[in-house]
């Protein structure tokens, strides 16, 4: 999906739709796209590899049918085709993929009803959603109407510390099905006590007649003071994993990167990764430091080195265009007056 399309229909007519409810009129922009060897690619481009095609603004800051629509943490595309964002304080909305706008609310629970810190989604093949909370952390499966039909085996070692070595808000953050939607993938955002600094585990689940079952690990070595909000998949088995961190009075630091898990050491049955075990861990390599992304007009409520960027947490790949694939961000405004919830449309070429 491109925002050229998602912000003229804004610019028309979301501001005044009644599913909307907002503090001012919409706030949507985007630009011509030509290719990207030309003047306005060019113009558009973070870096040799991605092109910002534009962002919208349109839905900081509202609220659907009595559900506020920000804290976003995931997104993914549905069956239908439509869109599914998925908010970490327990609720699952439903967007047009052309306009944004919002079409159903779902509220999520976990099995004593209480709220979950919801992180991670997957719409899988049958319509169920799998959801990760990085509170214990898990992963449950939902149906489409929030009931919970099931929860993953988790390892001791990733559980939140005293049952485990994980820190409290730094667990499952990011969700994705492999090719052939047979691999379920999480990503920590943090390290584990006792792993190296930078150093965060990735998660498999193979999927059997019954269910999933726990499959390999891996160690992914962040950039130094950064975690990882979100991971997906991309055709060749590949993952394009999202960098972050904030720095007070400066902002938020946004990477993205290309990474291949393919050779990489399976750590399940090692209990402290540090970079001097002989680990080899996920390949990465740099595709764009969003810092460095035109503004196109963009402001920012704090301080940041870019005013386009903010908390950028969720992620998912929307199609192709020209070679290159069509991916959306979105930021998770915290439900914070000084934070935006903000989607971008990028063109990633791999």
């Amino acid at each position: 999906m491109r925002l050229r399309t998602v912000l003229a229909t804004l610019t028309a007519g979301l501001a005044a739709a009644t599913c909307l409810s907002a503090a001012g009129p919409a706030n949507a922009h985007s630009t011509s796209t030509g290719g990207s060897a030309g003047p306005t690619g060019a113009a558009h481009a973070c870096s040799p590899a991605v092109t910002l095609d534009g962002f919208s603004d349109a839905l900081d800051k509202t609220t659907y049918q009595g559900t506020y629509v920000g804290n976003l943490s995931a997104l993914a595309v549905d069956g239908d085709g439509t869109l599914a964002a998925l908010s970490d304080r327990s609720a699952l909305l439903g967007l047009d993929a052309r306009t944004l706008a919002p079409e159903s609310a779902v509220a999520l629970a976990d099995e004593s009803g209480a709220a979950l810190d919801s992180e991670g989604l997957v719409v899988d093949r049958d319509g169920t959603r799998l959801i990760t909370s990085e509170t214990e952390p898990s992963v449950r499966r939902y149906s489409a109407t929030g009931e919970i039909l099931d929860r993953l085996p988790v390892p001791d070692s990733l559980r939140v510390a005293p049952a485990g070595r994980a820190v409290s808000n730094g667990t499952f953050e990011g969700l994705t099905l492999l090719p052939g939607g047979r691999t379920l993938l999480a990503s920590m955002e943090y390290p584990l006590a006792g792993d190296g600094a930078d150093t965060v585990r990735f998660q498999t689940w193979k999927r059997t007649s019954t269910g999933f079952r726990l499959a390999a690990q891996y160690a992914y070595r962040a950039d130094a003071g950064l975690g990882v909000p979100e991971v997906q998949a991309i055709p060749d088995g590949r993952l394009l994993v999202l960098e972050r961190g904030f720095t007070s009075g400066v902002g938020n630091t946004v990477r993205l990167y290309l990474a291949d898990p393919r050779r990489a050491t399976d750590t399940s049955g090692i209990e402290n990764v540090t970079g001097q075990d002989g680990v080899r861990p996920v390949s990465k390599t740099l595709l764009a430091d969003l810092v460095t992304c035109p503004t196109l007009g963009a402001t920012a409520k704090q301080a940041q080195p870019n005013p386009l960027l903010d908390n950028i947490e969720g992620m998912v790949v929307t199609g192709r265009s020209g070679g290159a694939l069509k991916v959306l961000l979105v930021s998770d405004d915290n439900q914070n007056a000084a934070q935006t919830t903000r989607f971008y449309s990028l063109r990633v070429r791999v």
